[in-house]
């Protein structure tokens, strides 16, 4: 019987370390576009995500009008003029992280990964495929991707009297602290 006990606690133990949710509702994520007129930058503190080791699932979820700018007027027109906070509020990224058993929980070091999901701006849908880097470090998660996004995918529409000042390309940088997620 205590053979039992010890099988079962030592089976529990492992579906524990291999069945983990990793989140965070602090995420970063920012954008920074170049032009020969104008640098743009803007920073989201406020991003939410989910990492299942389990199955290698990720997401993440945002509110646009949490994008801050260095000009109170750019922070307007991105809201009002370019992506529509009001009509579509949030980006979404719903994905996986491709081998995501290549890595250990249990070890503190970093790994470069390849995530590939669907990301949703402004109403319209299109596939992502990024490289990062998930780094263990005394049993937490943080993650850093950065990949370029086409602002025209997205039926983001940029006025003539602007289009000089905004790349057509932009750069969008992650990075995550994650907590693990206990069930209360």
């Amino acid at each position: 019987m205590r053979k039992i006990a010890i099988i079962l606690i030592v089976v529990f133990s492992i579906n524990t370390i291999f069945a983990q949710k990793y989140f965070t509702k602090n995420g970063h994520i920012s954008f920074f576009s170049t032009t020969p007129v104008e640098d743009i930058e803007a920073h989201n503190y406020q991003a939410s995500s989910v990492l299942n080791y389990e199955n290698g699932e990720i997401a993440f979820s945002l509110l646009m009008k949490g994008f801050e700018f260095e000009k109170a007027l750019m922070q307007e027109h991105f809201n009002e003029k370019y992506v529509e906070s009001d009509e579509f509020p949030k980006a979404k990224f719903k994905g996986a992280i491709i081998d995501y058993k290549a890595f250990d929980l249990t070890k503190d070091e970093s790994h470069a990964v390849f995530i590939t999901g669907e990301m949703t701006i402004h109403g319209v849908t299109k596939t992502v495929e990024a490289g990062g880097t998930i780094t263990v470090k005394d049993g937490e998660l943080s993650a850093e991707a950065k990949f370029p996004l086409a602002i025209e995918e997205y039926d983001i529409n940029i006025p003539s009297v602007v289009k000089d000042k905004i790349a057509k390309e932009v750069s969008i940088s992650v990075a995550m602290e994650y907590k693990k997620y206990v069930k209360k």
